[in-house]
Parts: C-alpha cells; sequence; structure tokens
C-alpha cells in the first residue's frame, strides 16, 4: 500500500515539473543556446580528464595509452616549478581579495550616493567601459606608460628622478596587477551591487533620516546591512576561484625578468604543455588538481559564509522549513 502512495506522489510530482516547464517554454527555449554550448565546450570535454592518469601517447590514443594511476599528481609536488606556481597563484588570489573583492562596493556606494541621475550616468559608463578592453590591449597601454622607455619612466628620467621598474620588478609587478585589474573590471563588478542597491525600500532611509542619522550611519546600518547577502554569494565565488589568479592578465603582462614571481598554475600548464616537450598527461593532472583545489575552497566557503551570515549558493542537504500549526479551535 505504501508503495502504491510513494509511486503515485511520484508521478503527480512529475507531472507538475512537467506542467511548470511548459508554461516556462519560451524561458527554456532562450536558455538552450547557452546549455548547448555548456554541453558542447565544457561537459563533452570532461572526457579527457582522463589522460590525468594514463602515459598519454598520441600514436595509441586516449583509450589505447597506458594507465599509470597518481604518477603525474605524484610529480606536483616533487616539481620545484609546480610548487613555485602553487605559491604564486595562492599569494596572487589573497590579495586579489584584498585589493580588488571591496572596490566595486565601494564604487557601487559613491555612484549611488551622488546627486543627479544624468552624473551617476556618465562616471557609470566611464568606469564600465574598460571591460570591453581585451588584456591585449590593456597590457599594451600599461607597457607604453609603465616600462622602463615608457611615458612615466620618461618623465620622470626627464625631471632628473631614478627610473622605477613597475613592469620589472616582483613588488611593483603584483601591485601593477591589482591597479590594472581594479581599473578595468571595477566598474562592471558595481553593477551587481548597484542593482541591490537600487532593491532597497527608500522608506528604510526616510526612517532613518527622521531619526537624525547621518548618510554614513545610513550607508553602513541600511545599504551595507542589505548588502550583506549579494556580498556573500560575490565572496563565495571569489574563493571558489582562488586557483586562478587571472591568466589573461598574467600571460599578457608578464615578462621574463618576473617569470618567477607571476608564474601561476595556467600559465606553468601553457609553458608545459605548448613551450616544452609536452607531456599531455602532466598538465591534464595539473588542471585537474586545480579544479579540485578550487572545487573544496567553494565548498568550504560555501558553508562558512552560510554559517556566518546565513546565505549560502547551495546545500547539499534538504532545508527543513518550519511550518507552524494551526491553532486548535477551541470547543465551545
Amino acid at each position: 500500500m505504501e508503495t502504491k502512495v510513494k509511486a503515485q506522489k511520484n508521478s503527480e510530482k512529475k507531472k507538475t515539473i512537467l506542467t511548470e516547464i511548459w508554461r516556462a517554454r519560451y524561458l527554456y527555449l532562450l536558455l538552450l543556446p547557452f546549455l548547448v554550448w555548456l554541453i558542447v565546450f565544457h561537459y563533452i570535454p570532461m572526457g579527457g580528464i582522463v589522460m590525468a592518469f594514463k602515459d598519454y601517447k598520441a600514436r595509441l590514443g586516449i583509450l589505447g595509452s597506458p594507465w599509470v594511476g597518481l604518477k603525474h599528481f605524484e610529480r606536483i609536488f616533487v616539481t620545484p616549478d609546480a610548487i613555485t606556481s602553487i605559491k604564486n597563484t595562492l599569494q596572487i588570489s589573497l590579495g586579489r581579495i584584498i585589493w580588488e573583492f571591496p572596490m566595486p562596493i565601494l564604487l557601487a556606494i559613491m555612484i549611488t550616493e551622488m546627486p543627479g541621475t544624468k552624473v551617476k550616468k556618465v562616471y557609470q559608463t566611464v568606469f564600465t567601459f574598460p571591460h570591453f578592453l581585451s588584456w591585449v590591449v590593456v597590457s599594451s597601454i600599461m607597457t607604453s606608460l609603465f616600462s622602463n622607455s615608457g611615458v612615466v619612466n620618461t618623465a620622470l628620467a626627464g625631471m632628473g628622478m631614478e627610473k622605477v621598474q613597475f613592469l620589472g620588478e616582483s613588488g611593483f609587478f603584483r601591485v601593477m596587477l591589482y591597479v590594472t585589474e581594479n581599473w578595468k573590471e571595477v566598474g562592471w563588478g558595481a553593477i551587481i551591487y548597484m542593482a541591490a542597491i537600487a532593491g532597497i525600500d527608500p522608506t528604510l532611509y526616510e526612517a532613518a533620516s527622521i531619526d537624525g542619522a547621518s548618510r554614513l550611519r545610513q550607508i553602513w546600518h541600511i545599504t551595507l546591512s542589505s548588502l550583506k547577502p549579494t556580498i556573500a554569494i560575490m565572496f563565495i565565488l571569489k574563493i571558489g576561484g582562488i586557483m586562478n589568479a587571472g591568466f589573461d592578465q598574467i600571460f599578457n603582462m608578464r615578462n621574463d625578468v618576473v617569470k618567477a614571481s607571476s608564474q601561476i598554475l595556467d600559465t606553468y600548464i601553457y609553458d608545459i604543455t605548448f613551450l616544452a616537450t609536452p607531456n599531455y598527461g602532466f598538465s591534464t593532472a595539473v588542471g585537474l588538481f586545480k579544479a579540485v583545489i578550487n572545487f573544496i575552497l567553494l565548498t568550504i566557503a560555501n558553508q562558512t559564509v552560510g554559517i556566518l551570515t546565513g546565505t549560502k549558493m547551495f546545500s547539499f542537504r534538504k532545508e527543513k522549513v518550519k511550518q507552524e500549526k494551526p491553532a486548535k479551535a477551541k470547543a465551545k
């Protein structure tokens, strides 16, 4: 009897899901191109992960190549260049969290606090425009400005001052990474927070001003408090991508002088795959190692932020919803 009841409930759920899908069929059609792209370029290539456990030979193919187990993963922890790239990746990514993550929040607050709609639009356009420039263009601009023979050093030399190796010293180079990333992406990142601020009930600010709260107190107690869920989600995503560290930027801005301090995992994978005798099994193992660490960090950040703020991106267990029991009618 219980089996029949369960089967009936499951069939009712399926009908409900199919009904909801049919009602939103046009939205699913809009989503279809993205799903096709995701499957073709992200899920189908995942079959190549098996190379991380094989001694890949091109003439034998992926399936015909011999298995080597965890040999490539063990090599990661005994190769000095791989260890250095892991350290650099962590250091640069932690620096990005400190110097880059708060900037879109601050910019979004500053723009929304400006009087006048036209001024806001102008500043938003100015700060958002660099996002659409490729890192090839940005790195060329930075080289023209800050290289040893660039505009800035030429001006310093003209004033009798010593030239500064902005792109030729490890410390300066990492600072330039943070500065250029903020210049390029801060406006784009601020859009999410500005949208969240636009959804805050304006009556909260009116009530606070009536109670005598200054504008700074209103920003602290209303704006930032309302932004907590958005900040929590963006922080989880930032932690989840901590092993990436920005391949496009570093690949285009790096040079041989700062290679030791700018070599991250992604550039290391590129170098051992295309600039040396290729070992596809080892490079695949490094990429899989990076993805696994990112997933572990994402899970830890999700749970930690969920405990601290009550906001999570996802949950591995079904959250129990407390339902209030209907009050019993009093007997007459």
